[in-house]
């Protein structure tokens, strides 16, 4: 029976974790240069899809600057919309910092009793003259 202090053999020479890794790696390295790939392939199918290209030939130049207004007032609408997304993000980024919560205990406490029923009481009867 072994004793506990000494250390176990590997099973695998230290030659053949080396060529192990360095396959691991090379593999790693194809699926994430393949990964690469069909992102950009399916960023390029996307825009063909929702941005067909523009046939400007045999436009007049009135035409053409209808079709200028029309990209531009898109241009201002993708603007106005990123600008709001960018607001909420940094509003987000702002309000999410670690908030102290207050002890609610308190202010059921500051509620109970006799000087809390006197201020709802006095409160729903409004202002005094």
């Amino acid at each position: 029976m072994p004793e506990q202090g000494q250390e176990r053999k590997s099973k695998i020479s230290a030659s053949r974790k080396l060529m192990l890794k360095s396959l691991m790696v090379a593999k790693a390295k194809e699926e994430l240069d393949q990964e690469v790939l069909d992102k950009e392939e399916e960023k390029q199918r996307y825009l063909m899809e929702k941005v067909p290209p523009l046939q400007t030939q045999g436009m007049s130049f009135a035409e053409l600057q209808e079709l200028c207004q029309e990209l531009h007032a898109k241009i201002d609408v993708v603007d106005e919309e990123r600008y709001d997304i960018e607001a909420k993000v940094s509003l987000n980024k702002r309000e999410k910092r670690p908030v102290e919560d207050s002890d609610w205990r308190k202010n059921v406490e500051a509620m109970s009793g006799m000087e809390g029923r006197k201020k709802m009481f006095d409160a729903a009867k409004g202002p005094t003259q």
